[in-house]
């Protein structure tokens, strides 16, 4: 029986692969199996070395694939960096804070000196985000491969296009819904949240408010449990704090795990869009019945489906884009 449950998670995915759009016909499952038959072990053999080097990595590796994936599709355009005539992705306002581009240099560097000019950042950069959520105690999927790099990558689309973390359910919808992801992927992949720190400014508004008639600060964010807000103020000391940094699951934030929902559920959710998950019927039930703590192999499951989903967006094949010798600059 034990080896029958992972068989059948394994087909289920493989399930919702097979599932994807005419668009993402041309991924496959072993892309590279006869250009560069052992690139998805030489990602691993790396990561390993990465984020046992660097444990707090794995958040941001996951980051970086989320933010590539919504603005252009997947296609690596966040790695590109800006140029005299060009505003970058990576330097638009939400993306200041990423992190993880020298691991995804280092990365592609190794495939690079075994397989000059075969497997694209856009793939090197899903890989990693995959291995990242393993080696965080996570759970794992297939990915296939064959995506191709942006040629274009523009600050100003960032801007626009990337799911803010003040969002509410309705807009965050919308902005997924635009990406072929549904209210379930929405909920599910917030769990991603379970990895990382964030920078004060991401979440000052909800702890501060000068508007006071006496012009203290006072609390803006009534959904936000008092005493958690409390103990964020000791680390935030005003809107414009850049020093200090908090954990978005507190306790274990180097450890993929379900606990996300267990602050959500109290109230304890470090983003506005984090609350925003308990004020909307569908979202709400899905984190109050994981937060529960006794669905945490449904919700690695959701997880992987919803990272195969987001990991097939506006992803270029065949003859798009290019295959960038280093994941920065154009070739």
């Amino acid at each position: 029986m034990a080896m029958i449950r992972p068989l059948l998670l394994t087909l289920a995915l493989l399930a919702v692969l097979a599932a994807s759009s005419a668009a993402v016909a041309q991924l496959e499952i072993g892309f590279y199996r006869k250009t560069c038959p052992n690139a998805e072990e030489i990602v691993r053999e790396e990561m390993v070395k990465i984020i046992a080097a660097a444990p707090s990595l794995a958040g941001p590796l996951l980051r970086l694939h989320f933010h590539d994936c919504f603005v252009r599709g997947c296609d690596a355009s966040v790695l590109l960096d800006s140029t005299t005539n060009n505003v970058a992705e990576k330097d638009a306002k939400p993306n200041k804070s990423l992190r993880g581009f020298g691991s995804v240099e280092r990365v592609k560097a190794k495939l690079e000196a075994a397989c000059p000019g075969i497997v694209s950042c856009a793939d090197v950069l899903t890989l990693m985000s995959r291995d990242a959520v393993v080696l965080a105690k996570g759970p794992t999927w297939p990915v296939a491969l064959g995506r191709r790099d942006g040629r274009s990558s523009r600050a100003t689309e960032a801007s626009h296009e990337l799911p803010p973390a003040s969002g509410d359910v309705p807009l965050l919808a919308r902005i997924f819904a635009s990406k072929g992801l549904d209210l379930k992927d929405l909920v599910v992949l917030s769990g991603a949240h379970t990895l990382g720190t964030a920078h004060c400014p991401s979440y000052a508004d909800r702890l501060y408010n000068a508007t006071g008639e006496d012009g203290a600060y006072g609390l803006v964010d009534q959904s936000l449990d008092s005493e958690y807000a409390d103990k964020l103020r000791l680390k935030c000391k005003s809107l414009d704090d850049q020093s200090m940094l908090s954990e978005m699951d507190p306790g274990s934030y180097k450890t993929f795990d379900s606990s996300y929902y267990g602050h959500v559920a109290k109230r304890r959710g470090l983003f506005r869009s984090d609350a925003a998950l308990l004020a909307d019927a569908t979202t709400r039930d899905y984190v109050q019945r994981v937060a529960t703590g006794k669905f945490d192999a449904e919700f690695f499951r959701d997880f992987s489906e919803s990272m195969i989903k987001m990991g097939n967006v506006g992803v270029l094949t065949g003859a798009e884009g290019e295959i960038r010798k280093k994941c920065y600059v154009l070739n």
